[in-house]
């Protein structure tokens, strides 16, 4: 992937939800909720304050993150699907590489 995301902005592969519950029940597709968690596959260089002084952001390539349920924009790129959101639309860090 040639993607190179500008400013406060990461770009971010969501995590599949699982096809069968705990219980052994398959789950179709149309009953799967939105991802609202995946991994930060590019980073922004970072944010500019009002005084021109850059703010460096606090995620990193690698991390696993959790997001708001409507954020971001959908992309596709060869084929895989990708979100494109600002740092501020993160929620938690969930698994610091």
């Amino acid at each position: 992937m040639n993607i190179q995301p500008l400013a406060d902005r990461v770009v971010v592969k969501p995590v599949e939800e699982q096809e069968v519950s705990k219980s052994g029940i398959i789950i179709p597709d149309t009953a799967k909720e939105k991802p609202m968690e995946g991994e930060i596959i590019e980073v922004g260089s970072g944010r500019l304050t009002d005084d021109g002084t850059k703010v460096d952001l606090e995620v990193k390539k690698g991390d696993r993150i959790l997001y708001g349920k409507y954020s971001g924009t959908e992309i596709s790129i060869d084929g895989d699907d990708y979100l494109i959101m600002r740092e501020s639309d993160i929620f938690a860090v969930v698994n610091r590489k």
